[in-house]
This record gives C-alpha cells, structure tokens and sequence, in this order.
C-alpha cells in the first residue's frame, strides 16, 4: 500500500539555490509513494516591510535566521530518494494536490535581468496579497488587478549528474529544475531522466500565477506545499524532460539561444509522435507544424524555454 509522508520546509530539509548528486536525501521512499513538500519562497532582500500587514512565514522566517549557503535563486525541499532508482531509469512525477501556502506573493525585477533590462535598468517589488479561499491575487498597480490563481511550482526536479557537480537551480538542464512551465500544475505529470542513485527528486519556486514568458524575472512568487507521488518507470527510453496534462502532452527545449531551445523542443515532439506511432519523422515534422503549439515557457533563465503542446486524442 503506498505510503504518504510529509517533509516541511526547515533550514535541515531545505537546500538554497542548488542541485547536487552528491546531497544526501531528506528521505527515502518507496516507488507510488505521495510525498507533501512544504516549499518556502524569498530571500530577506524581497519580504515585505514591517507594518504592511504581511507576515513572514514562520518557516521562512526560520530558514533565513539559518543562514544556509545559497548559490541560486530559490528555496528547495529535498531531496527525496526513491528506493531502487539508478541512472537511466525515469522518475514519474504525478501532481496531485498544490495548496497556497501564504496569504501573499512578490513580483519584482533589477538591473541587468529580465527580458528588456535595457528599459528598466532599476528596482521595483510588488508585494501582492491573496485570497487563498477564492485563489485570487490582489495586484497593487493601477487601480488594482484582481488575478485569477493558477499554482505550480516553477522548479522541480532530481539531481544532476555527478560529473556536473553542484549547479545553481537558476538555469533549466536535463535534469528538470527551473522548467517554469505553468502547464505544470495540479493533475499534471511530469517525467524526469534519472541521473543517479535514488533519482533525488526536489521541488520549490511556487508560483501562484505566470503568464508564458515569465518576462520580468518573476511570476507571483509564494509559498505552497506540493503533494507530489513519485514512481520509478523501468525501461522507458527518456534523455529529456517531457509532462503531460489531462488534455496535452508536452514536449520542452532549453537553450541559451531561443531559436535553439525551440528547435530542442520541436525534435523532442518528433521523437515522441514517432515512438508513439508508425509516422516517419517526415511526417511527424509536418504534423507538428499543423497541430501542435509552441510556447515560449520562459525568458529569463540564461536557459530560454519552449514548449509544444500536442492535443490528447488527435494520434493516440
């Protein structure tokens, strides 16, 4: 019978901005377990003022009093090893339940990031409070924007490997991580390439809400805690991350150069059609440009994003 455990975000079960094949795990679990990770968002440099009515999260407030080291942007939990997973395997990542952790979220952006850090050479922070019971986030600009929630968690993913050595979470690899991929939500499945022992699966960057593009650097960066069940896929021939939704199945490139990223995408999807069916490449490259979407997933990453969305039911 699988198993449920919980993992909160404590300055021991947290890594700061990296992804390492050396971590040792937080836990070790069972292939079909559920795992609910407690996931934490900002670093002290974004937490709203005192006497602005938001409360930093105990937890959070916690981890930053910790000091942990910290090579990239975001707060992860894990990682979680799944018993049994080795190289080559494939970790399958069933989304089933995202809760908002925190009554309020930030959006902001800074010199020299973002996707025109020519136009908005300077510092700006929006910190946006949240309705939690009606999933709505409050935008402080202009007369006010009342913005529908859409949760996921900007990265997830397992750990590198081991010749890579530690990595900050900021650039999206192989191995999953910042995929930023708003697709990504609550119901959907994500599939990662095991790169060593125990697959080390970790997850953080909650996002309330992004539009594709995530352009300014942030989407509505929360709290939230992921309820997360990890299967061990034997056999299954995957060297790149690829997800899928009750409606699409969804191929991914990232590539410094978008044009490149696009094309990593686009040959991901022909790869999978033809491993899915008795189309020929040819005639998978031409489906692709009849009926499958493109998105730009993100900017802002150094690592560009793209991802294809081909409609469930169309082949298979």
């Amino acid at each position: 019978m699988p198993a449920t455990h919980r993992i909160p975000a404590t300055p021991e079960t947290i890594r700061w901005g990296t992804f390492d094949a050396s971590y040792r795990p937080v836990l070790e679990v069972e292939s079909g377990d559920v795992v609910v990770l407690e996931c934490v968002s900002g670093g002290p440099e974004v937490m709203p003022e005192a006497g602005s009515g938001l409360a930093i999260p105990p937890a959070l407030a916690a981890i930053h009093a910790s000091n942990p080291p910290r090579l990239g942007p975001h707060i992860l939990t894990g990682p979680v090893a799944v018993k049994g997973a080795m190289p080559g395997d494939v970790l399958r990542v069933d989304i089933e339940k995202i809760e908002l952790g925190c009554d309020w979220g930030f959006c902001g952006f800074r010199p020299l990031g973002g996707t025109l850090p020519e136009d908005f050479p300077y510092k700006r922070m929006l910190h946006i409070p949240v309705d939690r019971e009606n999933r709505i986030g409050h935008v402080p600009v202009g007369p006010g924007v009342a913005l529908p929630l859409a949760p996921f968690f900007g990265v997830m993913g397992v750990a590198p490997p081991a010749e890579w050595g530690a990595i900050s979470t900021k650039e999206p690899r192989a191995h999953g991580g910042n995929l930023d991929n708003k697709e990504i939500g609550e119901g959907a499945t994500l599939f990662l390439p095991v790169h060593a022992p125990g697959a080390m699966f970790s997850a953080g960057d909650g996002h309330g809400v992004q539009g594709d593009g995530e352009v300014c650097i942030n989407a509505l960066e929360m709290c939230l805690t992921g309820h997360f069940r990890l299967t061990l896929e034997k056999g299954v021939n995957l060297a790149y991350p690829r997800a899928e939704t009750a409606t699409h199945f969804i191929s991914m490139g990232m590539h410094e150069d978008l044009d490149e990223a696009m094309k990593r995408a686009l040959r991901e999807m022909i790869g999978f059609i033809t491993s899915r069916t008795n189309l020929s490449a040819a005639d998978a490259y031409q489906l692709c440009s009849l009926a499958v979407d493109f998105h730009v997933t993100q900017t802002v990453n150094g690592e560009k994003g793209v991802h294809g969305l081909l409609k469930k039911g169309l082949l298979f």
